[in-house]
């Protein structure tokens, strides 16, 4: 078995990213971006589904690592009983190209190393033809070529190329894979040192416009990092995740591809990166959001890829064993094709909130939320999949009704704060039916909660955003009713959050999956907007420890295992980490505070922009 979920650690350039464990192994690349076919693919399957491994030839006895500070360079040191190196591994952020940079570095004594790099394209199914040329190895299989170039001297096992070599205390060996299309010109080599040093300098400068004065700076601070190397640079959409098909349940079924945009996540998202400073980032996502969101509103789509694709067809591919031998593992996600109702009230919110930021928007933005607003005054009784993606049956989730509901209050804002023109009247009445709907139907008065459906009493972690959206105050004795059973029910382990209970809700799948992370900091801010600070500081300081020891944090959590579960790093689980931290240590009120209003983003001041890249 390789190395666990949170054995690994993320190096990225703003298009693609890899998993590299603290086994000097990179077992997941895909190129040239998140959503491409892998050439890494042994997290899914074994090394001869493609991996890039550089470890000591002898057992380590110890192995520590951690990122440069304030960057994406990330260092592992192995400390043997001969001696110690160090890798340092990067992908410099040069535009138009991806380059990935490993250094080995001794730091004393005189260590054996093995080095192997196994290429395999089509998610670890095609093995390249490589020749040599001018000293540079060249993989090329239909469309895709990589160079890799090094000192050190290489040779071939079966379909593998292999090193060994020693490393002595201040000797430095050099490896450089570059990507490129086949039919396209060779780039030039880079200078691995200098381009280490540029990547420093890059992150570095990125971070400096950071203005997040909170507490917690350092796991706010890789939480923003880890939000921006999950964009896509060139359309400015964030990823859910690099990764696809890493399990919710070992050896269980739960097993989706995140390398695309959702837009559940798109305001909670805005908000961390306000938050932190970065307009611009802020910006470029309600950008991507609009021409995603773009057409007609009965087509908008849960998710969509980089580039705001519509079309993500969801296939098995069944020469990768999974994770763990949790089959099966999934390209694509069928889950494009569900409606759901929740993400119009979050792409009202979304541009209400970018709004209220100052971020300016061109007049046709307006004109598509009318056209959001007019779809729903016919179709916000329909039942859907829910925000959790449920593959049985469409139902009338409660959740789904209050982001219904959330899309006609900031509609009815948008003429109220910003003088837009629209049928105030009529909106407000339609926000009245849906808010008396919602009260009447998706609540047990008996039990004094919310439940997941109409007609249902049971409990689902989405209900935690009733007062996060401003549905109800938090000192609503319906939202502390709803709380407290979640807490009775959902809740384990100091505050970690099941989303919902699997062995009692029919969703199209076998029982079974972890804590959900990001309900857990959502349970935290609505502790602390419900005035327990005690208890809200206690569950964030719990959830801040699973993070593992480079400051990621997956989507999910098994707590008598003590591992983590599903995508890996979670952006979602990073934004409301962000948002949580504000909200606890914002005297004026975080995000769970303003989001129904957000007129405190009028004095945000703009202070972000890209660094350059000489």
């Amino acid at each position: 078995m390789g190395c666990r979920i949170e054995d690994h650690a993320l190096i990225g350039n703003t298009r693609t990213a890899a998993l590299v464990g603290n086994d000097g192994c990179m077992d997941w690349l895909c190129l040239p971006r998140f959503d491409s076919p892998a050439c890494f693919a042994s997290l899914l399957g074994d090394h001869e589904n493609g991996c890039w491994r550089i470890s000591p030839a002898i057992e380590a006895r110890t192995v520590r690592r951690s990122y440069r500070d304030g960057t994406l360079v990330l260092d592992t040191e192995f400390h043997t009983g001969s001696g110690a190196f160090r890798v340092i591994d990067c992908m410099p952020p040069w535009p138009g190209r991806t380059d990935i940079v490993r250094v080995v570095e001794g730091l004393s004594g005189r260590v054996p190393v093995r080095m192997e790099l196994v290429i395999r394209y089509g998610n670890g199914s095609i093995v390249p033809w490589v020749r040599n040329e001018n000293g540079s190895l060249i993989a090329t299989a239909g469309p895709d070529t990589l160079i890799f170039r090094s000192d050190v001297p290489t040779h071939g096992e079966d379909h593998r190329t292999c090193a060994e070599f020693e490393i002595t205390e201040g000797q430095r060996q050099d490896f450089v894979l570059t990507y490129m299309a086949s039919h396209e010109a060779r780039p030039l080599p880079i200078d691995p040192d200098a381009s280490i040093a540029e990547t420093e300098r890059w992150w570095r400068e990125w971070m400096a416009h950071c203005t997040y004065d909170g507490e917690w700076p350092d796991m706010v601070r890789r939480s923003l990092m880890t939000l921006k190397a999950l964009t896509y640079s060139p359309t400015g959409g964030i990823v859910a995740a690099p990764t696809t098909s890493l399990p919710e349940l070992i050896g269980g079924v739960r097993n989706w591809d995140y390398r695309y945009c959702w837009l559940r996540d798109a305001t909670f998202t805005l908000y961390a990166l306000l938050l932190g400073g970065y307009r611009e980032e802020a910006r470029e996502w309600r950008e991507w959001l609009v021409r995603a969101a773009a057409g007609r509103p009965h087509d908008l789509q849960i998710l969509y890829g980089l580039a705001g694709e519509r079309h993500v067809p969801e296939f098995e591919v069944p020469w990768l064993d999974g994770y763990e031998g949790s089959r099966p593992v999934r390209v694509g996600n069928a889950a494009a094709g569900q409606f759901q109702l929740d993400v119009y009230g979050e792409v009202m919110d979304t541009l209400h909130l970018a709004r209220a930021a100052g971020l300016d928007a061109q007049p046709h933005v307006w004109r598509i939320q009318r056209s959001i607003l007019d779809f729903l005054e016919s179709n916000w009784e329909r039942p859907d999949n829910g925000i959790w993606e449920m593959r049985g049956d469409p139902k009338h989730f409660t959740h789904s009704r209050v982001m219904a509901w959330v899309a006609v209050d900031r509609g009815i804002k948008g003429v109220e704060r910003f003088g837009l023109d629209g049928p105030l009247d009529q909106w407000r009445a339609l926000r009245s039916r849906i808010h008396d709907d919602v009260c009447r139907n998706g609540y047990d008065a008996d039990a004094n909660t919310f439940v997941q459906q109409y007609g249902s009493k049971e409990l689902d972690a989405s209900l935690l955003m009733i007062p996060l959206v401003g549905f109800l105050p938090p000192d609503s004795r319906r939202v502390h009713g709803t709380t407290e059973a979640i807490e009775r029910s959902l809740v384990y382990d100091g505050g970690l959050v099941l989303r919902y209970r699997t062995d009692l809700t029919i969703d199209g799948l076998p029982p079974g999956e972890g804590y959900f992370l990001p309900c857990s900091f959502w349970l935290v801010d609505n502790l602390a907007m419900m005035g327990r600070r005690d208890e809200a500081l206690a569950t964030f300081e719990r959830l801040l420890d699973l993070c593992n020891d480079v400051g990621l944090i997956a989507e999910e959590y098994d707590p008598a295992e003590k591992r983590m579960l599903g995508n890996f790093p979670q952006a979602l689980t990073h934004v409301a980490l962000i948002n949580a931290a504000r909200n606890l240590s914002s005297a004026a009120g975080g995000p769970a505070e303003e989001r129904a209003h957000a007129d405190w983003w009028h004095s945000a001041e703009p202070t972000s922009r890209h660094p350059s890249v000489s």
